[in-house]
């Protein structure tokens, strides 16, 4: 008997909850993502079209740039199921996303199943009754213009990688390569790696008095900080350039040093201190805008501590499951139904005193703005309360900040108060300051957050005790305040994707691959929430830069962007666009050609840092960055420079201490009393480490241990190498297994281990301290799971393992836990739409495969 039809949505999730708001008779599949795609390999391109020319790019370029579509691995099957599925139904609706890419994957989808029944996109922005039932009334055809702007953006991808990245395979190190986004946005994490080489550290003083009213006591105190001293300004942060870190010199300021200050201190300790006067500063903040893809990147960045991938994961899968509405979007507007949840969600939680006086109605600011969708929300009519949701972990957290913001931007503003008193303490000057919040308005549920810490603080109350012009105060302390002029910060994830989205570089859907591709090739690291740049993406730019300037200007990447919203709406022939860029006269293809033979690479693997003068540049490597100095006969000598040490970082003084130990050999600390061995300090690619005894024949690999986290070479010491060296420890033995409990130090910090069951310890002193009973408290207490961790699939207790068996989310992606241990899963399984996919069978079968490569 023939079904209704057959809908086709890209993952499992978003089928299960889209199944719930559509007829019985309709049949909803799954095609996992796309399912064609250009070849990622030669092992991918068909055998009949391996010779010609153009076949490693994957695009016939002189055939009007034909791509070069299969189907990758796994996909068959689905095809199979799917062709199967359509013989049985009298319509087929293609409900991917509506967007560039689940447009493409309609067209796809058509291009290969090529149905013989009526074919229309279902197309809808939340998962919701409503939704799907105006979707179900209003089917229309797949957009050609929106298909061919994707494949074109997909070409003009292709031949920038492929035509780039093999050359710097050669020039630099393989395994690289060059984007166009992602190579603007490298550049733009090293200009600011360069902005603080140049960086000039300035100091100055300043100072913070500490007051009270004559009537009060000694414990109302409140603050008052030095503005001037006869009548000129004393500088502060603001009068220094935050590009150099030196004094602007636009006007008069005084930069105190730390004498001055002191003798200032000593001067007015015994002054009349005297408020001049009193002045009040009423001020309304309005709430952010709904959260459009950047700014929900942002905030989960600065707020979650989530990158920009996670958050577009975590929100993937919350729209998939009928949370909120499609996270992929340029538009802040909230539709009338989002406008009505909002509104009515805040009336009732807070009372109509804290709704805005109108609705507030907003539009994208961006001329270019695309994909544009509704403002990322709640989904449906009413906004379920987060802890109604039953969400858990992070995506409890994401769907909160969504709630919370959206709901903020239809209150009331927020109302302060300002208090600023001037007061006098003879030739010096002082302010004191107070905010009061009078009316709260939306920041009562969401304050958007500050890249900046100290900007954070304009949130928050400060009071000043009732102060009247004439008043006599007494000082309790004055502190003199030593200041230095800090470098310009290192971009965060939140603050690249702000700086991309304003220089209209790429789109923000696609900022998350950015950023992780960044990662992937080693590029950057993260030193807490900073995105250092490495030794290796310094190469990579300084090669674009001198060779291939014009592709990683930003205005031209931007001007790329213009063009292909162009070719979306059909103003523009997308193969004279693409015939220009690449085949011109001053196309990529010649260009590279042209350059390749110009090109050294031993150039193109030197770094040259203007403040590193004692070496002729920083070399790249196979195994990472290193110097290279003449030992008299013996010729050049390589010494590695530890890969944590970034750039800006790295002192002259580091460089000929790495040099002095790789040419004299290192000097031992001292000798273990144990062993009679020698105790080394030494300097390898992953930073510095203890080691016992030297490397021989006999011991290829001898005892190492890394030195504590901030600690330096210079402050090594043979009782703190000792230490370190005695890890793993043995606590004890517990009482109840009779198997050992061991301290030891992993990669998530100290710890304690018995029987497969790792517990953190708070700090590294706890590994030489902690005794037999605080550890047997520690495996006491319910082990707490880690904060960003959270079941994905739970399948159980597995009788043939006599295990629990679930899946979760992890800092390096989904794993399997069985019972107590922790089981990688295989690279493809780890998409969302492939672990709601997994059966029981085959996470046992996972887990025993795992068994037995341990036992090898």
């Amino acid at each position: 008997m023939k079904q209704t039809a057959l809908v086709i949505v890209e993952s499992p999730t978003k089928a299960r909850t889209i199944k719930r708001f559509l007829p019985k008779d309709y049949v909803v599949e799954a095609s996992i993502g796309h399912i064609r795609d250009l070849p990622q390999s030669a092992s991918d391109v068909p055998k009949d079209l391996k010779k010609e020319s153009w076949a490693r790019l994957g695009i016939d370029v002189e055939n009007d740039f034909k791509p070069l579509y299969i189907i990758p691995h796994g996909k068959s099957k689905i095809i199979r199921e799917l062709k199967k599925k359509i013989k049985d139904v009298d319509m087929v609706l293609l409900a991917t996303d509506e967007d560039r890419e689940g447009e493409s994957i309609s067209w796809h989808l058509v291009q290969v199943l090529q149905p013989k029944v009526p074919v229309k996109r279902m197309v809808f922005h939340e998962i919701t009754k409503t939704a799907i039932q105006n979707a179900l009334k209003n089917e229309r055809d797949i957009d050609l213009d929106v298909v061919n702007a994707q494949e074109t953006r997909r070409i003009l991808d292709r031949l920038y990688g492929y035509t780039l990245s093999p050359l710097i395979w050669k020039k630099v190190a393989y395994g690289l390569s060059a984007g166009r986004v992602q190579s603007p946005g490298l550049r733009l994490i090293i200009e600011r790696e360069r902005e603080r080489i140049r960086f000039r550290k300035s100091i100055y003083w300043d100072m913070k008095a500490s007051l009270r009213k004559q009537s009060d006591s000694e414990e109302r105190l409140f603050e008052a900080m030095l503005e001037t001293v006869d009548g000129v300004k004393v500088a502060d942060g603001k009068d220094f350039n935050p590009d150099t870190g030196e004094l602007k010199g636009k006007k008069k300021v005084l930069v105190l040093d730390e004498q001055q200050a002191r003798q200032l201190a000593d001067e007015i300790c015994d002054a009349e201190w005297k408020v001049e006067s009193i002045t009040e500063k009423k001020t309304r903040n309005r709430p952010a805008p709904p959260f459009i893809t950047s700014t929900l990147q942002q905030e989960g960045n600065r707020k979650l501590r989530l990158s920009a991938r996670e958050t577009m994961r975590t929100a993937q899968r919350l729209y998939e499951q009928g949370f909120i509405t499609y996270m992929r979007t340029d538009s802040p507007a909230l539709s009338s139904e989002g406008l009505n949840g909002a509104i009515n969600a805040v009336r009732a939680l807070y009372g109509e005193k804290f709704l805005a006086e109108s609705p507030r109605r907003y539009s994208s600011k961006s001329s270019s703005a695309q994909e544009a969708h509704e403002a990322i929300r709640p989904a449906g009519e009413v906004f379920k309360h987060p802890d109604e949701t039953g969400l858990q972990g992070r995506e409890k957290a994401l769907y909160s900040l969504i709630w919370k913001r959206t709901l903020a931007s239809q209150m009331a503003e927020a109302q302060k108060v300002s208090t600023t008193a001037k007061i006098s303490a003879g030739r010096a000057g002082f302010t004191a300051t107070g905010t009061r919040i009078a009316f709260a308005g939306f920041i009562r549920v969401y304050v958007e957050g500050k890249d900046d810490p100290e900007a954070a603080l304009d949130d928050k109350e400060t009071f000043l005790p009732p102060l009247e012009e004439g008043e006599t105060l007494k000082p309790v302390k004055l502190d003199p305040l030593y200041h230095e002029t800090k470098p310009p910060a290192r971009y965060t994830e939140a603050t690249l994707v702000k700086t991309l989205e304003n220089m209209a570089i790429g789109r923000p859907s696609t900022y998350a691959t950015i950023i992780n591709t960044l990662f992937e090739r080693q590029y950057v690291r993260k030193q807490g929430n900073a995105l250092v740049p490495t030794f290796t993406g310094f190469a990579v730019v300084q090669l674009l830069e001198t060779h291939f300037h014009y592709l990683i200007q930003y205005d031209f990447t931007s001007d790329m962007e213009s063009a292909l919203d162009e070719i979306a709406v059909g103003k523009i022939d997308r193969t004279e666009y693409l015939r220009d860029f690449y085949l011109g006269d001053h196309g990529l293809e010649k260009k590279v050609e042209e350059r390749a033979k110009l090109i050294s690479p031993e150039e193109s693997r030197t770094i040259k840092l203007p403040h590193i003068t004692v070496v002729d540049g920083i070399k790249v490597g196979k195994y990472g960055p290193y110097v290279v100095y003449r030992n008299g006969e013996d010729g050049p000598v390589h010494a590695s420079i530890p890969e944590d040490i970034a750039p800006a970082d790295l002192t002259e003084e580091e460089v000929r201490q790495i040099i002095e130990i790789q040419k004299n050999g290192p000097e031992p600390l001292g000798t273990d009393p144990e062993t009679r061995k020698a105790v080394y300090c030494l300097t390898g690619r992953y930073g510095p480490y203890y080691q016992l005894g030297e490397v021989t024949e006999d011991t290829p690999k001898p005892k190492r241990a890394a030195l504590p986290k901030g600690m330096k070479p210079a402050d090594a010491s043979l009782d703190d190498a000792l230490k370190q060296l005695s890890l793993p420890r043995t606590v004890g033995v517990h009482p109840e297994s009779g198997k050992e409990i061991v301290a030891g130090k992993g990669r998530f910090g100290p710890f304690v281990v018995h029987d497969g069951d790792f517990r953190s310890l708070k700090s590294e002193d706890q590994l030489f301290s902690i005794t037999l009973d605080e550890a047997l408290e520690i495996f006491a207490q319910p082990k707490k799971g880690r904060a960003n961790s959270q079941v994905l699939r739970d399948f159980g207790r597995d009788e043939v393992l006599g295990k629990k068996l679930a899946v979760y989310s992890g800092r390096y992606g989904p794993y399997i836990k069985a019972g107590t241990k922790n089981v990688a899963l295989p690279k493809e399984k780890k998409e969302q739409e492939a672990i709601d996919k997994l059966t029981v069978e085959e996470v046992r079968e996972i887990v025993k495969q795992h068994q037995s490569r341990k036992k090898k």
